[in-house]
């Protein structure tokens, strides 16, 4: 079964990145649209180690946008969910659940420095600029989301959270890393599509934007993987 599960990845990077991947370890942080896509691509390129971070449970209003929402699963803890879900792709992987909402106030519980990388898929403001400082202050390597929510288009692009504009998710992002002496140097997700009007004050969603953001974020950590520690990345 290993040996079938990851034939089609060793042909296209090779006997030292399913290595590279395997001996990896990262952690994901949110596990809602965005999270549970990337946590989803993680798991079937086959890095060895995956944190689970998330405090929420599945509810009914995440079926439209959440891989980790089905019906049977509404109700579940989400880190629960997660790691099921893993565990029924990729059995060998090393899974860590952190059931909690990750906040300045509550970061200390978990050690970011036991990962080689962060993917942020959290959606408040303080919550994300304490896990970029956290994580730069320790030399592991993030990537974080910015807004995904309000959007019809997924076209987004990874660069420098200086080169950002127009999400305002990423506006308020910037000021509260400036504040704490951070102007650049930090990988993000981003579009450069307006947010759209929604009804209501709860952020609108389309089932395949927040899942495009996390299998990029995925698609990101794993090609520096490869590039880092070998194998055939292109």
């Amino acid at each position: 079964m290993q040996k079938e599960f990851c034939s089609r990845t060793l042909a296209l990077v090779g006997e030292e990145g399913v290595r590279a991947l395997a001996s990896a370890s990262v952690l994901v942080v949110g596990l809602g649209g965005v999270g549970g896509y990337a946590v989803e691509a993680l798991a079937r390129a086959g890095v060895g180690r995956i944190g689970l971070l998330d405090g929420d449970v599945i509810a009914p209003s995440n079926l439209n946008r959440q891989i980790l929402a089905t019906t049977s699963s509404v109700g579940m803890k989400k880190t629960d969910a997660a790691r099921e879900r893993v565990l029924s792709v990729a059995p060998d992987c090393v899974t860590e659940t952190y059931d909690m909402f990750y906040l300045p106030g509550t970061a200390d519980g978990v050690d970011l420095s036991r990962y080689d990388r962060v993917i942020d898929a959290v959606d408040t403001v303080a919550a994300k600029v304490e896990l970029i400082c956290r994580a730069k202050a320790q030399n592991v390597k993030i990537v974080s989301s910015m807004g995904t929510g309000n959007k019809l288009s997924a076209d987004f692009e990874i660069c420098d959270i200086s080169a950002t504009s127009v999400c305002p998710l990423a506006r308020a992002v910037r000021k509260g890393l400036r504040e704490r002496g951070i102007s650049s140097g930090v990988d993000v997700l981003f579009s450069h599509e307006a947010p759209r009007q929604g009804e209501g004050r709860t952020p609108a969603s389309i089932s395949y934007v927040p899942g495009i953001a996390g299998l990029m974020l995925a698609g990101h950590v794993i090609r520096d993987i490869l590039k880092e520690k070998g194998g055939r990345e292109g």
